[in-house]
């Protein structure tokens, strides 16, 4: 079963022991393509591989759409939680992002705080965002 999950995953990057994984789907039927609105969801597993507990404080994203402009995002925890990891625990949570293009990019990092209070930062790989290209009128 860990194999067909895992698969599901089509981005991961490792960064200090943490493994994130993203799996990232566009959704028609919560688009507004006729408004000029594409949204894609995407979950998020964060593996702890390291031998001590660590805990997700923060994180940033930088969300590039298809013309190149970029947003910054940074908030506290993910989706309102920060989760605590001991040793081979996981947390996996689903979220969202709404371009005004059919395409883009999301990337970033979460910073994570060690049991003896040091914090360090674990990359969040580059994902594409990518739906149909809109007809022509």
């Amino acid at each position: 079963m860990a194999n067909v999950l895992s698969s599901l995953f089509q981005h991961t990057a490792i960064t200090a022991g943490v493994t994130v994984r993203v799996a990232v789907n566009f959704m028609p039927e919560q688009s507004r393509v006729e408004a000029g609105r594409w949204f894609w969801v995407y979950h998020i597993r964060i593996e702890n591989h390291r031998d001590d507990k660590v805990q997700l404080r923060s994180r940033h994203w930088r969300i590039t759409d298809g013309r190149g402009m970029v947003n910054i995002v940074d908030g506290e925890g993910v989706v309102g939680e920060t989760p605590l990891l001991a040793p081979g625990q996981t947390h996996d949570y689903v979220s969202g992002c709404e371009l005004t293009t059919h395409q883009g990019s999301m990337e970033g990092h979460y910073t994570f705080v060690q049991e003896d209070g040091e914090l360090f930062e674990v990359s969040i790989p580059f994902f594409p965002l990518a739906a149909p290209a809109p007809a022509n009128r």
